[in-house]
């Protein structure tokens, strides 16, 4: 599948394995940085989430691991839940990672893997795919407003 000549190529297991962990560690940052909680609490909420979501490795049903290609080349990562696991609709899924290499931004492919995200949910039946983005985080925001995404709910908090 491809859009604009940039496609979705599912990663192989040398890659997740190193992907996961940094993956982990990212999301473990970006949750003590919002202020939620601190960074030991955080961290454990991440190493459990993840193990969580991925509990039978690379090949965790539902959990699609993919490398963003430009070409021949990787540029990026998206890790989609098809569908999501949060409870709620099940025709609906889940960006819960979408990156792309720092040499690599600014130049639309995340605009891309994201509209390639939409096509892959909606080829396996769904009909909305949903995402969490860390108010601070406001390139994400800008992107995903742009694409159409609309707030369906928003946290907010004061340091006292």
């Amino acid at each position: 599948m491809t859009e604009a000549g940039v496609w979705l190529r599912r990663a192989t297991q040398d890659e997740f394995d190193e992907w996961l962990p940094r993956t982990e560690a990212d999301y473990a940052t970006f949750i003590a940085e919002s202020g939620a909680m601190p960074a030991e609490q955080a961290a454990e909420k991440a190493r459990n989430d993840i193990a969580r979501r991925f509990s039978a490795g690379l090949d965790t049903p539902g959990q699609l691991v993919f490398r963003v290609m430009a070409g021949d080349w990787p540029v990026g990562w998206l890790w989609l839940e098809a569908p999501g696991t949060g409870g709620g609709d099940p025709l609906m899924g889940w960006v819960n990672n979408v990156e792309l290499d720092p040499a690599f931004r600014g130049r639309g492919y995340g605009r891309q893997a994201m509209l390639l995200a939409e096509r892959e949910v909606r080829e396996r039946g769904m009909t909305s795919l949903g995402l969490n983005v860390h108010g601070q985080n406001t390139v994400a925001r800008a992107l995903y407003e742009g694409l159409g995404y609309q707030t369906m709910s928003l946290q907010m908090r004061k340091a006292l």
